[in-house]
């Protein structure tokens, strides 16, 4: 016997003291549990959450695609329109070109046989409108 005491209440007294300790400090360990439960609920909702995101990021994303290849395709047709119509007008500038100088030729060839030969004029300028009309002709059925 130490101190008066006995050794069993000293013993029994630790014990009681350890099983205190030891269900406070349960009670600590099952409120953070409770927590941590509480939290894993948040948890998976906001990976819900983040999973539906991605799927209308992603949806969003092949749309955009989807819609970039459209307008390509539509700006290479009208790029391909606009080249065809850029080398039709240059064929009628170059077909205009060629006219005006005929006539300028037709218009030399005019001021130039004022001869006292009347009846040439008329045939040569007749000719030259034949030429005209028919290149006219011509024009209309390429075009």
């Amino acid at each position: 016997m130490m101190f008066g005491l006995p050794l069993g209440i000293f013993v029994e007294g630790a014990v009681a003291v350890l099983l205190a300790l030891t269900i406070g400090y349960c009670t600590v360990l099952n409120q953070r549990l409770k927590r941590l439960h509480a939290d894993k609920d948040v948890m998976r909702q906001m990976v819900a959450d983040l999973v539906g995101a991605t799927n209308l990021a992603n949806q969003a994303i092949k749309e955009l695609k989807q819609t970039a290849v459209e307008a390509d395709l539509a700006l290479n047709s009208r790029l391909e329109e606009a080249e065809r119509f850029g080398i039709e007008l240059a064929n009628h500038v170059t077909s205009g070109t060629a006219v005006l100088e005929r006539i300028a030729k037709i218009t030399s060839v005019a001021r130039q046989s004022q001869a006292p030969e009347p009846v040439e004029q008329p045939n040569k300028v007749q000719s030259a409108l034949e030429q005209l009309s028919s290149r006219v002709r011509n024009r209309g059925v390429a075009a």
